[in-house]
């Protein structure tokens, strides 16, 4: 709907009509960007659709009994809706939708829309973070990882553009980071996080690759959008906490999110940041193990059965 050449006179024509509910549709953030916000501020109301959660996941399949296994392919695979009715038909034909969503957002969101000369550095940019889901980095880094890597320099500047084109088109999303102790949002190395970890498989030859712990702290990254909440990625002090949801003002939650905590230095590494927060809002430390506790106060959960509550 964007792309149409001064569409806002026509939704501005038909809001004025009585009797009439209004849906318009876009791929980014664009849509209500410029005049069209101008023109309807305080008169809409803006719904992020997103992939299936893992229990629409879990409910298209027609499986919600073997749900280990099935969480296994919800990591490793799209889903977005129409890829997981394509998925009954062979994984070709779900590479292949991928791979136009991709290029649609990549060539048409971005790159048309913002002239660009060199795709290719734009795909590098992707690539880049796509392997570091859940990792803090920053422009300055990622331009001297890439141009390391190709011995060719790429400016943060323009790694910045990318970042905001990026997560315009809604194929990224940014989780700033939050300062316990200081009590601040921080402006710089904040984590990114893939709308659709079945995008990834279209970017990389290991499609099954063995960073699991950031795929599943992605997968509760959307969940805790889904809930509604702000999203930050927490700092306190020295430790790092995966994700602090601001609820209401005066309403917060803490998570930790490993994939398992069976070994006890990791246990004691993810425990530890969550004791170190010195106040009494709930506090939380999502895995895949099955030994449910209450750990001086902290819950630790079944990331599975949280995720189908």
């Amino acid at each position: 709907m964007q792309l149409v050449e001064s569409f806002e006179k026509l939704v501005g024509s038909l809001f004025t009509k009585k009797n009439i509910d209004l849906y318009i549709t876009g791929s980014n953030a664009y849509l209500l960007s410029g005049e069209l916000a101008t023109l309807l501020t305080g008169r809409y109301i803006a719904i992020n659709v997103q992939p299936y959660s893992f229990k629409e996941f879990a409910q298209a399949n027609n499986e919600e009994n073997n749900t280990e296994l099935l969480f296994r392919k919800y990591m490793n695979s799209s889903s977005f809706p129409e890829a997981v009715t394509l998925a009954k038909q062979g994984d070709e034909l779900v590479n292949d939708y991928i791979q136009s969503i991709y290029d649609t957002v990549i060539i048409k969101d971005i790159a048309n829309r913002y002239k660009l000369r060199n795709i290719h550095n734009l795909h590098r940019v992707i690539s880049f973070l796509f392997d570091s889901v859940g990792s803090n980095v920053s422009s300055t880094n990622i331009a001297e990882a890439l141009g390391k890597a190709s011995k060719k320099n790429l400016s943060h500047n323009t790694v910045i553009k990318y970042l905001n084109y990026l997560t315009q088109a809604y194929i990224l999303y940014a989780a700033p980071r939050y300062d316990v102790k200081g009590k601040e949002q921080l402006t710089t190395n904040e984590k990114y996080y893939m709308v659709d970890l079945g995008l990834k498989n279209i970017t990389t030859s290991n499609k099954y690759d063995a960073d699991l712990g950031h795929k599943l702290e992605n997968v509760v990254y959307f969940e805790l959008l889904r809930k509604g909440s702000r999203v930050y990625a927490g700092k306190n002090s020295d430790k790092e906490i995966d994700f602090i949801v601001q609820k209401t003002k005066n309403e917060r939650e803490y998570y930790q999110v490993a994939y398992t905590t069976a070994d006890e230095k990791t246990f004691e590494r993810e425990i530890s940041a969550l004791r170190s927060i010195r106040d009494n809002y709930p506090k939380y430390l999502l895995t895949l193990d099955y030994d449910n506790s209450n750990i001086n106060g902290i819950q630790k959960l079944n990331v599975i059965d949280w995720l189908l509550k």
